[in-house]
Formats: C-alpha cells, structure tokens, sequence
C-alpha cells in the first residue's frame, strides 16, 4: 500500500518559515515524481511544485524565489523549505506523487498538512 505522510504544518506569522516533508513508502521512491498541492478554503486546488525522479523541478509562479523543493531518496523523503510567506499562502498542503514525471493529476496522495500565515 502506499502511503505518503506530510508533517511539518502550523501557523507562522507573515515574513516568516516553515518546513514540511513528506516520507513515502509503499513505492520504489527513487522513480517517482513528488510534489505539493494546496487547497485554500473556496478555492480550487492549485499545483505548488515538485520534483520528478530525474531532479527536475517546478515552481508555480506565486512561491518561486520563495519556496525550495528537495528530495532524499535513500530516505524516501521529500522536503520543501518555504520562505517570505504571505497570508495568501495559507491552506492545506497536499503531497501526491506520480511515476517518473510531475503530473497535473499525480495518482497517490497524502492525506494533507495544515499551513496558516497570520497577518
């Protein structure tokens, strides 16, 4: 069965860090593309970024300068360092995984980590 489980969540007033991970088992890590999706409350979700199994990484927009994706392979385990963020930041954080290459619709996904950015 696979599992990803997210960890590091919280609350951080604006300007401030915040690092989450993601630990995956269940696959061959080392294959697999992983990434974070967040959903604010009423909006859509929204594709942050990942990192393929190749070390290819993608930034939206709104987090790149800002947010730092990584991974461990001999630790299954994929880190995102998140800097300078803004109330607009706040949601819940998903990590999904998908073979090989990010995906807009990776099929494995964690059951999400709570990020609020107070003003």
């Amino acid at each position: 069965e696979v599992q990803l489980v997210e960890s590091g969540g919280g609350l951080v007033q604006a300007g401030g860090s915040l690092n989450l991970s993601c630990a995956a088992s269940g696959l061959p890590f080392e294959d697999y593309a992983i990434g974070w999706y967040r959903q604010a409350p009423g909006k859509e979700r929204e594709e942050v970024v990942c990192i393929s199994s190749d070390y290819t990484t993608y930034y939206a927009d709104f987090v790149k300068g800002r947010f730092t994706i990584s991974r461990d392979n001999a630790k299954n385990t994929m880190y995102l360092q998140m800097h300078t963020l803004i109330p607009e930041d706040t949601a819940v954080y998903y990590c999904a995984s998908e073979h090989y290459y990010c995906s807009h619709y990776p099929g494995y996904w964690g059951r999400g980590t709570q990020v609020t950015v107070s003003s």
